[in-house]
């Protein structure tokens, strides 16, 4: 029995922010297919546009705000970036209510909503770094990737409900005003925060942007990570549009069938979060990256054997399921070797690094399924996808990992944060 371990009252803090935004987030899961699909009628391609182009935009934008974040106190960023999301999404309802609401809209705020969540995403990952100590790293990962699931285990069933009764905009609503009290909680969190140092006299210089890409693929771990988790998260969200108009247009479903859909499995974010430690101590890192992200990948094409009813909605269930659990147990522990493997002074660009990749590899893999689904239909699409994500155990690494970076050893040595470890192997937040 492991015992519940206390990181402070600044780690309570950061977390109980992280679960107001999470679970703001839940019950917009999917808003915005769904406003594209029931209030603007949008068919697959526009629906994938929604999902592809917009994070896209949002990673180009996000690239020149890594060093931006890296040299910045971290809370001021995070908290700019909150105000930020909760300004772009309360217009959504605001332009609905006078019948002005576009496709057009719906794609820039999605732009916007996904540079803001890098940056933030970037900044809390190092103040997380320097927030605990480096034996409580997963602890924390895994309570936040427990938190995550959760609120889709809640969210979705109650905001399908919620646009079922007020109409297609109000999880958005309460999405905004999550990021407000986000913003809030973080304000609260007391306590001196060190100014970054840099000796650069340009922070914003062409080569401080690749940074990060730098470290991760000059190290053989990080880098095969990186690539399988592009590839992997790319066609599992890449399904989430086809789903959308799979379930509810050509199956018919309603759209509180849809968010149970999502919600009843994410049970087993639970289930495998917080096994992630106990695993990690009982078989190491190594076993979790070959084994569990292996099993991560096998059950996507279930997807492709959908049918109306409540066959079809179980299968949706069980296939969810069975992904989520390993991917909950997963992504902690991937989260964790990151930050270890990254010196303090490029943690926030190789975070923005990897979001920015993985944003990207969403957007393509999005807009390519889309138009397969459009040339073909949607359930030809979820079998490719299926398909292809069979081939990405073959990027896991190989070779079992050295020991974590250690800041003070750096510092001391006057190592350049920039290189690599030799031979060395290896998400959230």
């Amino acid at each position: 029995m492991v015992a519940r371990r206390s990181l402070g009252r600044q780690f309570g803090w950061l977390w109980a922010a992280y679960a107001v935004s999470a679970y703001g987030s839940g019950l917009g899961f999917g808003a915005f297919p769904l406003i594209a699909v029931l209030a603007l009628h949008a068919g697959p391609t526009e629906v994938s546009a929604l999902s592809a182009v917009g994070p896209a935009v949002g990673a180009l934008i996000a690239v020149p705000l890594a060093p931006w974040v890296e040299f910045r106190r971290r809370r001021p960023v995070m908290i700019a970036m909150d105000l930020t999301r909760f300004a772009v999404m309360a217009t959504i309802p605001v332009a609905y209510a006078f019948g002005r609401l576009s496709f057009v809209q719906l794609l820039v705020i999605s732009a916007v909503v996904a540079a803001a969540k890098i940056a933030f995403n970037a900044a809390s990952g190092a103040y997380l770094k320097a927030l605990v100590r480096p034996d409580d790293l997963l602890v924390a990962n895994a309570r936040f990737e427990s938190t995550n699931w959760s609120s889709i285990a809640v969210g979705p069933p109650l905001g399908g409900a919620a646009i079922g009764l007020f109409g297609p905009v109000t999880t958005v609503v309460a999405d905004a005003l999550s990021y407000l009290l986000s913003a809030l909680g973080i304000t609260a969190i007391r306590g001196q925060e060190e100014a970054p140092r840099t000796t650069d006299k340009s922070p914003l210089r062409a080569g401080a942007l690749l940074d990060g890409w730098r470290h991760i693929m000059g190290h053989h771990g990080l880098r095969a990570l990186y690539l399988n988790n592009m590839l992997v998260g790319g066609l599992i969200m890449a399904t989430e549009p086809l789903l959308a108009v799979l379930l509810l247009r050509q199956l018919g479903f309603p759209p509180w069938q849809y968010g149970l859909a999502f919600a009843a499995p994410c049970v087993g974010g639970l289930i495998g979060s917080r096994l992630a430690r106990r695993v990690v101590a009982r078989y190491g890192q190594h076993a979790v990256f070959r084994t569990v992200g292996t099993l991560r990948a096998i059950w996507l094409i279930g997807l492709a054997f959908v049918r109306p009813g409540v066959v079809g909605l179980v299968t949706v269930i069980a296939v969810e399921l069975a992904i989520i659990i390993n991917m909950s147990l997963y992504t902690p522990v991937l989260a964790t070797y990151r930050l270890e493997r990254t010196p303090k002074q490029l943690v926030a660009r190789t975070l923005s690094a990897w979001s920015i990749g993985q944003q990207a590899s969403i957007a393509i893999l999005t807009a390519l399924a889309g138009l397969l689904a459009d040339v073909t239909s949607p359930r030809t699409a979820l079998t490719v996808a299926g398909l292809l994500i069979l081939t990405s155990p073959l990027l896991l690494p190989r070779r079992r990992h050295p020991a974590p970076i250690d800041d003070r050893e750096l510092a001391t040595s006057g190592s350049g944060p920039q290189q690599p470890i030799p031979g060395s192997t290896p998400e959230q937040p």
